[in-house]
């Protein structure tokens, strides 16, 4: 045999032996990519969380888990964002209990009108009712990465509103795909007119919508006082959020990368804690300062309100939120006042 026939096997042999090598080495995973979509405008202050939280889940993990934030409704409304989801072209979102209720209708607690007097109440609720909420989104298929908060709600309109009258007689923005709300508006004499989030300043343009409830701070960032230059004073309920990524794709993410991912999470949690009433205030006296209005409500008129907001909470018990939460949610609420009731 000569040489130049045994020098011919060799690279082939060489080629197979590094092949099955290579077939037997372990698997690098591929890095896990999640794209986020929120209605929160761009360089707000939610919308600079999400990209912290994001910046640090890279860093936090060598960069072997990325999040990319769509913001400002680029992704359509809530709902569009959920449907979005839930069939892969988004693997998360920061949305409000809007949104989250349109996974799971226990999240509706947080739109019954002030039921929450402070954030203390709030938190104390969350608190007590956030393992009940995690395993109703881990039911739907997704995973809450963190709370959001937004602020608190305030009625924004084109002419002052003191009493339930003047609101009755102006055309109420109401979230679209609410209808079991928009029912109970309805029956109770108002005026509410369902659209997009995305879509409220067409609506005061065209005059469709003439109140919209909303936080001071969203309402300066999308210039919403513009057309709405009268705030009744008047705590309506906190905008209450989370961040929620889809199942299958945090179940890619190694458990070791899920703690700090969490932790992240949490680390949002606390800013917007923190950050967010601040905001709400300088919000308000930048608008007052540019020709916003202040609806101050004398005694009768605020008690008037909260008569009005429980028998709303009386109907969202009959069908609206389901009983297990919105009992556990009350119950919480009675022992918190029993506390305070008996503190010295």
């Amino acid at each position: 045999m000569t040489a130049s026939r045994l020098r011919a096997p060799i690279p082939a042999l060489i080629l197979a032996t590094l092949g099955a090598l290579a077939g037997t080495s372990p698997a690098v995973a591929a890095p896990a990519r999640f794209k986020v979509a929120t209605l929160a405008p761009q360089g707000s202050i939610w919308d600079g969380a999400l990209r912290s939280m994001g910046a640090r889940w890279a860093r936090d993990t060598s960069e072997r888990v990325s999040l990319t934030v769509f913001p400002g409704g680029v992704a359509g409304d809530e709902s569009d964002i959920v449907r979005k989801m839930r069939i892969g072209q988004f693997q998360g979102a920061g949305l409000t209990s809007t949104g989250l209720a349109e996974i799971d209708p226990a999240f509706k607690l947080f739109e019954i009108p002030m039921q929450f007097s402070s954030w203390a109440e709030l938190e104390a609720v969350i608190s007590a009712l956030e393992p009940e909420f995690d395993r109703r989104l881990a039911d739907k298929g997704f995973v809450r990465v963190a709370w959001s908060h937004g602020g608190w709600v305030h009625l924004f309109s084109r002419e002052p509103i003191r009493t339930l009258d003047d609101l009755k007689r102006q055309k109420l923005f109401v979230w679209a795909g609410a209808d079991e709300q928009v029912q109970q508006w309805r029956k109770s004499g108002f005026q509410p007119v369902p659209l997009p989030a995305t879509e409220v300043t067409l609506g005061f343009q065209t005059g469709l919508i003439d109140v919209v409830p909303t936080t001071p701070a969203a309402a300066l960032s999308l210039q919403w006082y513009r057309q709405a230059p009268y705030m009744t004073a008047l705590g309506l309920a906190p905008l209450v959020g989370a961040v929620v990524v889809r199942k299958d794709a945090w179940e890619k993410v190694s458990a070791t990368d899920r703690e700090l991912l969490i932790a992240a999470g949490r680390e949002l949690e606390e800013r917007l804690l923190g950050e967010v009433p601040k905001q709400d205030d300088e919000s308000l006296a930048q608008m007052k300062a540019r020709g916003l209005t202040v609806i101050e409500l004398a005694a009768d008129q605020r008690a008037a309100w909260t008569r009005a907001a429980e028998s709303f909470a009386e109907e969202a018990r009959v069908g609206t939120v389901p009983p297990d939460i919105l009992s556990a949610a009350r119950a919480k609420l009675a022992e918190l006042a029993k506390a305070e009731e008996s503190a010295p």
